[in-house]
């Protein structure tokens, strides 16, 4: 395990492949740490280096008082880029990690190659939603929200009693930091990036689930929309965390995507 302290918070990463290879930075969605790419690393594993890490509040990394800001994750991202030296990425966001995403494009377009925006939208949610989410949340845990979390995360055969997968995944949620959770809650609620992510250049491919609760196929074509230029798929057969019940169909997509616009 590695770890390593910028702005101030320690943050676990796992940085694989050698130098050579063009590099993909991937970011976890909310409730979630960097496992969650597992098997689509797997997958990528020889062609491409690849950074994953848990972002503040979540996973192994640190949790600091909240609420949170996009921009705090942001700063997190590049920090811990800057201090691996690694200069030029296409990141891959799913959910919250697409927001992450979009905000290191417009921010730091030097450091961005490409973006493979999952399950995300440049716009999530309105602020009662919120609210109402981080109120559970801090009032009575992250128990008291996984049942509907999980029907939104996965697709109902992939939440059947028997599977294991979906125990150990449900288990990752409730385990999460619960004031690290509500803080990035805090930081989606927030975050309206419509003009800055309208204003992109870069190649773009927006990537949605059909059974997505969370970010519904709809949501997420408004953003491939809002992009000059931008590439939409949709998964079938899968939830909001399509990496964890598609990963063979994530991963062709990733590198499809980047061959084409000859990052890789």
């Amino acid at each position: 395990m590695k770890f390593v302290r910028v702005n101030d918070v320690v943050l676990h990463y796992e940085l694989s492949g050698s130098r050579v290879l063009p590099l993909i930075v991937f970011s976890n969605s909310l409730g979630t740490d960097l496992r969650i790419w597992d098997l689509v690393v797997e997958r990528l594993a020889g062609r491409y280096r690849m950074l994953r890490y848990d972002k503040r509040g979540h996973g192994l990394s640190e949790t600091p008082p909240g609420p949170y800001r996009l921009s705090d994750h942001v700063n997190d991202l590049a920090a811990l880029m800057e201090h691996l030296s690694l200069n030029r990425a296409a990141i891959v966001g799913l959910s919250v990690g697409g927001l992450i995403a979009q905000g290191m494009a417009a921010s730091r377009p030097e450091r961005v190659a490409a973006l493979v925006l999952s399950n995300t939208s440049h716009k999530i949610g309105t602020d009662d939603v919120w609210n109402e989410r981080i109120r559970a949340v801090e009032n009575e845990g992250l128990e008291s929200i996984a049942d509907m979390v999980l029907e939104r995360w996965f697709s109902k055969p992939f939440r059947a009693p028997d599977n294991a997968d979906f125990a150990g995944y449900k288990a990752m949620l409730t385990r999460s930091p619960a004031a690290g959770y509500a803080a990035t809650c805090a930081a989606i609620r927030d975050a309206d990036l419509t003009e800055t992510t309208r204003a992109l250049t870069l190649p773009v491919l927006c990537i949605a689930g059909d059974k997505d609760g969370a970010t519904p196929p709809d949501l997420v074509r408004s953003t491939a929309d809002l992009i000059g230029g931008a590439q939409f798929r949709l998964i079938e057969n899968a939830g909001h965390i399509p990496c964890v019940e598609q990963p063979d169909e994530v991963a062709d997509l990733i590198s499809t995507f980047l061959k084409g616009v000859r990052y890789a």
